[in-house]
């Protein structure tokens, strides 16, 4: 799978992902896409028998359930994880070819456990501040332009408003060797070292994994359904779990295998 060249960031959206660690890239799939995504993802929540289909199931109580190991399950869901606008982008800011990391999906509404004063007490409500890498061994600068070697895509299905669910984010801490805790601390206690996503079904937040990010509680009567893919260089391996079977990659296209697989490994071709 050739990476096209013509798919790429605007210099405005390289410069939000240098300074914040993310970019919000709207519209990305298309209303059928979306549709038919989510569709997938519902089968799926519905469906009795996923561990025979190689997908893991982490439920949450009755109100939230994440699936990972997605892309064995559904056309619809492998033609995110190799979606033509995308994997340029998540390319360009790794810094070369890359394999698929992961890929998981959340559907969720608000806990019914939870106090609805308590949700509003706070302008944001992060359930978890977490990272995958950090910067100084997850990442590097080439040609004066931050890179991270593990980096997602996180694409809402549903609208997410200020109420809704949409990702928290430690803007800027994708470059910060501050111990993480001591971060999520700081930005815990002035809402303002906080940003909280609102997007439209089908836009896509594209991020650093060396950047703090959280899910957060929601507080309407909305469901909210995200699908999330992640990516490294082709010699690293993928999150345990989502080991996708050799039949399976032996049924792909020859240009998408090492899209999926990893099996470039070592020849790692890089964009300098």
């Amino acid at each position: 799978m050739e990476m096209n060249q013509t798919v790429s960031l605007t210099p405005a959206q390289r410069l939000h992902f240098d300074i914040y660690g993310f970019v919000l890239l709207e519209n990305v799939l298309t209303p059928d896409e979306v549709t038919r995504t989510r569709d997938a993802l519902y089968r799926m929540k519905a469906d009795p028998d996923l561990k025979a289909k190689r997908v893991y199931v982490r439920p949450g109580g009755d109100h939230h359930v994440l699936f990972g190991n997605l892309v064995e399950y559904d056309p619809a869901l492998l033609a995110y994880a190799i979606h033509p606008k995308l994997v340029p982008l998540v390319e360009e800011v790794v810094g070369g070819k890359v394999r698929l990391e992961e890929t998981e999906a959340i559907v969720n509404r608000r806990n019914p456990n939870a106090n609805i004063e308590d949700l509003f007490k706070r302008r944001y409500n992060p359930t978890g501040f977490h990272r995958g890498t950090q910067h100084g061994w997850g990442t590097y600068i080439e040609q004066h332009k931050f890179h991270c070697v593990f980096v997602k895509t996180l694409t809402y299905l549903t609208d997410v408003g200020p109420d809704d669910g949409g990702t928290c984010v430690i803007p800027g801490s994708h470059r910060l060797t501050w111990p993480a805790r001591e971060m999520i601390d700081a930005a815990l206690s002035d809402d303002k070292l906080i940003y909280q996503v609102e997007a439209t079904a089908g836009s896509t937040l594209l991020f650093a994994e060396s950047l703090i990010h959280s899910t957060t509680a929601i507080r309407s009567d909305k469901e909210r359904v995200i699908i999330v893919a992640g990516y490294t260089p082709p010699m690293l391996r993928e999150w345990p779990g989502n080991e996708v079977s050799a039949a399976f990659v032996e049924m792909l296209p020859e240009d998408i295998r090492p899209l999926i697989s990893g099996s470039d490994s070592w020849h790692w071709k890089r964009r300098y």
